[in-house]
């Protein structure tokens, strides 16, 4: 996907979905691994495929369902990503963020991502959900890389305030309410596929990060470069701990997903729900 023709592309597929639902949406929500569910909670209007899309990519991933979801959550307009797209997937990175690209050009204002994740603060434990208030990306590639359309966003954009502190702040509010339990932290992307080594979860944990993933950042960067503000969720499946460190399986990090889950659609739905436009 070449940055030149990236604005007509986004038209193509804001022109395809648009024959399928005239919903303007105000909230995007990315659903991450063994959080798919998630989008049980929303009133649907609308599902449409991935693989109808113009230039979408199509989920490889098996918890990665594959479907743009239409509605209403708690009051307001969204539109849900049921499965994400992953670097390691072999896309790039300008594939892996072109549907942050369409939720912008659909009408969203706030970008809501979840995933699954590694936990590295020694305080955390496998099932707890962490609220994200900053990144590092060690991907080794930026989806920014290449020609800037500076229609789309600047050449240079300031990632100050990237996950947005008054959302931050709202998102604490209500898990205080709900008597909920939310670490706040770092969350810092690597590519994967495969988990770290010990030495890596030490590294990781050294450079201040508190949880590991493969994922969100790309999407958040784009967001960012779009104007788009961002809220983060981070569901704990498996602790990253190098002098205690267990084996681990997909199996396992999607079962734990599942059981957090339906702390993080509550939590996520009541914070929806207090959003105004």
């Amino acid at each position: 996907m070449s940055t030149p023709n990236l604005k007509q592309q986004i038209t193509e597929a804001v022109n395809f979905i648009r024959t399928k639902t005239k919903l303007e949406p105000r909230i995007g929500i990315i659903l991450g691994t063994g959080l798919g569910s998630l989008a049980s909670g929303i009133k649907l209007e609308t599902t449409v495929g991935y693989e109808t899309i113009p230039h979408f990519p199509v989920s490889t991933v098996e918890s990665h369902a594959g479907k743009l979801l239409f509605g209403d959550l708690s009051g307001n307009k969204v539109v849900a990503m049921q499965g994400r797209f992953h670097y390691y997937e072999g896309y790039s990175m300008q594939q892996v963020t072109f549907p942050v690209r369409v939720m912008k050009a659909l009408g969203i204002k706030i970008l809501i991502v979840s995933n699954a994740c590694g936990g590295l603060n020694p305080q955390f434990k496998s099932g707890d959900l962490m609220l994200i208030t900053d990144h590092i990306n060690l991907q080794g590639d930026n989806p920014l890389i290449g020609p800037n359309d500076e229609t789309l966003g600047p050449r240079f954009p300031d990632m100050y305030n990237c996950y947005d502190k008054e959302l931050v702040q709202l998102a604490e509010n209500v898990a205080l309410n709900l008597g909920m339990k939310l670490n706040r932290g770092v969350y810092v992307s690597v590519s994967g596929p495969n988990l770290e080594t010990a030495a890596e979860y030490r590294f990781l944990r050294t450079i201040g990060a508190d949880v590991v993933g493969m994922s969100t950042v790309p999407e958040v960067i784009v967001a960012r470069h779009q104007g788009t503000k961002v809220l983060g969720f981070s569901i704990i499946t498996d602790m990253g701990l190098p002098d205690a460190l267990k084996p681990t399986s997909l199996e396992e990090i999607i079962a734990c997903a599942n059981k957090s889950e339906p702390l993080l659609r509550q939590l996520i739905s009541e914070v929806v729900e207090k959003i105004k436009f």
